[in-house]
């Protein structure tokens, strides 16, 4: 009987047909094709069903009444995805970006295949029941997740399936924002993908593609309307700079607050004291500031497109500070200090969601703000707030993120703004140069560099960041006991092709080191074998590493010790082999030609 053809089977016979058909470089543009459209059929489902569930639990609201309803709406979300994550996906799906720079930073862009449906169920009912964070960081994980399972399941190269993860972050945004170019310079400044001759054409076919199907699913319109009334004068360039100074500012305040509350609910180790914490903020702040609810789209909105007082205290509706306009910047100003801690309680309490969202809305009530007040002020020129919310976007975007360009051309494709380019691209390298004085990393890259696992686009550091400690110790070294006499080490001696001898005692731990050299002159002296004993002879060594160091501090460790080898512990202090400055050199020469070579 003929056995039948399996599944596994024609993969293996397309693969094999492929690689004798199809080169491989046209073969990943044929991939990336398919990536963008799978982000962007990913995005247009994630929209739908967080629509569909704010259209059903806040539909009935009455815009002069406070609902109670928010007090309960937000902490549901958040258990309902507690509950998901812990017991449907049962990993942890939080930091999004952050575990795609991780993927990158590992060489190895290897993403787990739950990433691509997990984060998008997860995130929708977070932010449907108004949970007060983003949906793009959980898209952007979801579309590198399918480049990765994509790339894995046709057994590409391990550079091709990093570039794969690249252009799933690239289709995520070009097709969630409608913004194809912002989804390839993000790709580039914030996942930190090479931008070679090799990688641009895939990642542009991804972002093409993905924002194609947006325009022709949603129509053509801009995700946020936005309609030029006053053109760009130069006299407010001024302005402008001191707007790009104070997004910066509100851009560290963010990052430093949500970097400390996250802290905080890490240090909770119970998940139900996290979401009871996480539910009772949340619920709260909501309540008193139902713009918080969900990603605060409608009241960017609202802003952007407002004309006059009358239009914009409609932001103050569903509240309790509904009627008392006079109240507006206070309002405002206060959802700009708890927005960050809306958006921590949301992920700290169970939630899933990122910062995109919340960086578009805080960027558009800071430049909002910035305007109406400076307004006030008798000797200022007139600022339409509506240009500087849009402004004011970019440049929270750009200080967040540490994106300027991404910043710009996001802003400028969202709204349709491109005739405020020159303000746009002023703020955000304003913000920018502001915050890097105070924080060099970007909420999402901040983590890693931490630990030293960042991959930078400097080629020294990136292969640093590449370089494993466990790919160059060496453990052909011949060790000896303390309590041996020097007879039995001159027979250890002569089976080793090694000049240091680590002494260890019985459980394995490092006690200390021979040298050769220093023991050359007696090692021929027989009457000496059995006066002297490995404990006498032995030296403590210059330095240990650590096996679990990164590459950076053990060639810190090298430069304090100005060592040519050094021991290589366990943390309990275990011996296991050494690393050489000789072997690191070899290895970081073999990746840099490699690197290149990409």
């Amino acid at each position: 009987m003929e056995k039948p053809v399996t599944r596994k089977t024609r993969l293996e016979r397309f693969i094999l047909w492929r690689e004798q058909h199809i080169r491989e470089k046209q073969f990943v543009l044929i991939l990336s094709f398919i990536v963008g459209l799978c982000c962007a059929l990913a995005a247009i489902v994630l929209k739908m069903l967080i629509a569909w569930i704010q259209s059903i639990l806040t539909g009935s609201f009455i815009s002069s009444e406070a609902n109670f309803l928010y007090l309960v709406y937000p902490v549901i979300g958040i258990f309902l995805t507690g509950l998901f994550i812990r017991h449907i996906v049962k990993d942890d799906i939080s930091h999004g970006v952050t575990k795609i720079l991780y993927a990158i930073s590992r060489r190895e862009g290897h993403i787990k295949r739950h990433n691509t449906w997990s984060s998008l169920i997860a995130s929708s009912i977070t932010i449907g029941f108004g949970g007060s964070v983003g949906a793009e960081a959980p898209i952007v994980l979801t579309g590198s997740a399918i480049g990765s399972q994509l790339g894995t399941t046709f057994k590409m190269s391990q550079s091709t399936l990093m570039l794969l993860v690249g252009c799933g972050a690239a289709g995520a945004v070009a097709g969630i924002f409608k913004a194809p170019i912002a989804g390839l310079v993000f790709t580039i400044e914030v996942i930190m993908i090479d931008l070679t001759m090799s990688s641009l054409l895939p990642l542009l076919i991804a972002s093409v593609t993905a924002a194609t199907v947006a325009y022709l699913t949603s129509g053509q319109n801009a995700m946020f309307e936005f309609h030029l009334d006053e053109a760009f004068q130069l006299n407010r360039i001024p302005y402008v700079i001191l707007l790009g100074i104070f997004c910066g500012l509100v851009s560290l305040y963010f990052t430093r607050a949500m970097n400390a509350t996250e802290n905080l609910f890490a240090k909770l180790n119970k998940n139900w004291r996290k979401f009871l914490f996480g539910g009772f903020i949340l619920s709260i702040l909501i309540f008193l500031f139902p713009p918080l609810y969900g990603e605060g789209y409608d009241t960017i909105t609202l802003l952007l497109n407002g004309a006059s007082n009358q239009d914009w205290n409609a932001v103050m509706n569903n509240s309790i500070f509904y009627g008392h306009n006079n109240w507006l910047i206070v309002f405002l100003l206060l959802i700009l200090l708890t927005k960050v801690f809306a958006s921590s309680a949301t992920n700290g309490g169970g939630g899933c969601g990122g910062v995109f969202a919340p960086s578009l809305f805080l960027g558009c009530i800071a430049g909002f703000v910035f305007a109406h007040y400076s307004n006030t002020i008798d000797f200022t020129n007139y600022l339409p707030e509506k240009n500087f919310a849009l402004l004011g976007m970019a440049g929270i975007m750009s200080g967040v993120m540490h994106a300027p360009l991404t910043g710009v051309f996001l802003i400028a494709e969202l709204t349709g703004g491109y005739d405020l380019f020159l303000p746009l691209l002023i703020v955000s390298v304003s913000a920018y140069l502001t915050i890097i004085v105070f924080e060099p990393h970007s909420i999402y890259s901040m983590r890693l560099a931490k630990k030293g696992e960042l991959l930078t686009h400097h080629k020294d550091k990136a292969i640093l960041t590449l370089m494993k400690t466990e790919n160059v110790v060496e453990k052909d070294f011949k060790t000896v006991r303390p309590e041996m006499d020097m007879g039995e080490m001159i027979g250890v001696i002569a089976t080793s092709k090694r000049n240091i001898f680590p002494v260890v005692d019985a459980e394995g731990r490092l006690l200390g080191i021979v040298l050769l050299d220093n023991i050359r002159n007696i090692m021929f002296r027989q009457e000496l074998y059995h006066r002297f004993t490995v404990e006498r002879l032995m030296v403590s060594p210059p330095g240990r590493l650590l096996y679990n160091d990164n590459m950076a501090q053990v060639m810190q460790k090298f430069d304090e010790t100005n060592a040519w080898n050094l021991p290589v512990v366990d943390e309990d202090g275990k011996y296991i082999g050494f690393v050489s400055k000789s072997k690191i050199f070899n290895s970081y020469r073999g990746m840099l030609l490699n690197l290149t070579a990409e």
